[in-house]
């Protein structure tokens, strides 16, 4: 296993039971909480459980939820957290200790919306973070109460981080190296897909990394089947002339890196994937000089206009944010657009994934390359420290 690469202050959080943020960083968290509600007219804010991949439920209490969990926050009164199951509440009582916490039989849902009920009167406007379907908000009419969706401001929020979250996010980007790292030195012919992803996993399990995703694609380079990484494992096996590529994302207590790689097997890359990783490789080097705090995000798709001037696409988004959820920008390029095309600008303290996964017009030839990098005033940093380029397994 290779060495964790973080700071004496980084690896403080990683050898406490629990890692918490500071009392000051929490408050801030409930100011920008309190300012979307007096801008929405809102008296409360339901929020409703997470993902693990950005959950508001986390963010504001410390408890990572998943569906079915919910928190009542209003100024100047004590959050109440309703747990799923009744063995929940011992550990949400851990890992949020400023919370009420809460369960009952007649289900964390139900017992949410009485006390909401109870904490505005009826006719309340009231603020909705998180997972929201019209189930939900069928029940919150029911009981008289007005919902309003609040999860754009929230993701606003998370766009920019704070010196604390750059702290965690960091141990993200150095438990993925470890991950990223494992995979190049132990691929070798003969193991499966399911192999690589045991490889993968044991590189950063014994430090509390989680796993947000981590994709491999295997294919032969001199008679390509496969562009990019299989979001499910398939039982294919390495062989010897392979390239296997991959998306890796390790998270720390839902701060994850991400890294993208290409891994030559027993062969060098032939001449149709020294061809891919170029272009790729030119496009990142040309996004990441476009980055900066301030640059607008045309000039993003303008630097990755090498990949369809050398007569390639992309499989995937180009960039997007990350860190507290999939957050924008969210790009292709000019020529395969991942979505409308945002009117904004980049801040300083984004982090964001510059990811070209080059492939053929065709679809069967794709390579991966790219990384997690945070936004500066003067351009775009590394946050990983893992080799760039296209590696060679050991």
């Amino acid at each position: 296993m290779g060495a964790l690469q973080v700071n004496e202050r980084q690896h403080r959080l990683i050898e406490m039971e629990f890692p918490t943020f500071s009392p000051e960083e929490m408050q801030n968290r409930r100011k920008a909480i309190a300012g979307l509600m007096e801008t929405a007219g809102a008296k409360a804010v339901l929020f409703s459980g997470g993902d693990r991949k950005g959950s508001a439920t986390q963010w504001l209490t410390g408890w990572p939820s998943t569906s079915g969990h919910f928190v009542i926050f209003t100024p100047g009164a004590q959050d109440a957290l309703y747990v799923k199951n009744p063995n929940n509440a011992a550990l949400a009582r851990v890992l949020s200790p400023h919370s009420d916490v809460r369960w009952g039989a007649e289900g964390s849902q139900t017992l949410a919306i009485r006390e909401l009920a109870r904490r505005v009167g009826p006719g309340a406007r009231i603020g909705v973070l998180g997972s929201y379907g019209y189930g939900l908000h069928e029940k919150l009419v029911e009981a008289g109460l007005a919902p309003v969706d609040l999860n754009r401001g929230y993701t606003r929020l998370r766009m920019i981080k704070s010196a604390e979250e750059l702290d965690w996010l960091q141990i993200g980007c150095a438990l993925t190296d470890l991950a990223v790292e494992a995979l190049e030195r132990e691929t070798r012919p003969g193991l499966s897909e399911y192999e690589l992803g045991d490889v993968i996993e044991r590189a950063y399990a014994p430090l509390g990394g989680l796993t947000q995703i981590h994709y491999t694609g295997v294919t032969s380079m001199s008679d390509p089947d496969c562009c990019v990484p299989s979001q499910i494992a398939r039982n294919r096996r390495v062989k010897a002339g392979d390239i296997v590529f991959t998306e890796i994302a390790v998270s720390f207590w839902s701060y994850p890196g991400q890294i993208q790689r290409s891994i030559a097997v027993g062969a060098e890359p032939t001449p149709l994937y020294r061809d891919l990783h170029a272009v790729a490789q030119e496009a990142y080097d040309a996004i990441f000089q476009s980055v900066r705090a301030g640059a607008h995000v045309e000039e993003l798709l303008d630097a990755a206009s090498c990949i369809a001037a050398k007569g390639f696409t992309i499989c995937d988004d180009l960039v997007h944010g990350y860190g507290g959820g999939y957050l924008p920008p969210i790009l292709g390029t000019r020529e395969r657009p991942s979505a409308a095309v945002p009117d904004m600008r980049l801040e300083e303290n984004m982090t964001i994934v510059i990811q070209p996964s080059v492939m053929t017009l065709d679809g069967k030839a794709g390579v991966q390359t790219g990384e997690l990098v945070r936004v500066t005033k003067d351009g775009a940093e590394r946050m990983h420290k893992a080799a760039p380029g296209f590696r060679r397994a050991a």
